[in-house]
């Protein structure tokens, strides 16, 4: 199985995307967005700028945790890492968005089809 990025709308009405690994694993977390075609354009600046270094912010979390940020050229944060116990698996995990995003295929969940829902169970007639 190759990487994804797989985009998703909530109740609310906003889009956001994962960028999935190859094992499924989250890699990469996006800010959300108020339209699809923000949400496209952000798959888009992740698949260009994954692919610089100086466009990771290596950044340690107050609990002490290892992250990372992907940002554009304008110093915007497209995505977020989670958490890591270690700066070498942040540094992984750096390395593995930097070679999936590029070719990584779109799935778009926004518009999933919605669940078919059964008909009423009809009542027996009175007599």
């Amino acid at each position: 199985m190759a990487a994804k990025f797989e985009l998703t709308k909530n109740a609310k009405g906003t889009y956001h995307f994962h960028l999935k690994a190859a094992n499924g694993e989250i890699i990469l977390t996006s800010q959300v967005y108020k339209t699809k075609e923000g949400a496209d354009q952000g798959i888009a600046s992740v698949k260009k700028n994954a692919t610089k270094d100086t466009n990771f912010e290596r950044r340690t979390a107050k609990n002490g945790s290892p992250f990372f940020d992907l940002k554009s050229p304008n110093h915007e944060i497209i995505g977020s890492s989670e958490m890591y116990k270690s700066v070498a698996s942040m540094e992984n995990g750096v390395a593995s968005v930097a070679k999936n995003a590029p070719a990584a295929r779109i799935v778009d969940l926004s518009e999933a089809p919605k669940k078919a829902t059964k008909p009423a169970a009809k009542r027996p007639a009175k007599k």
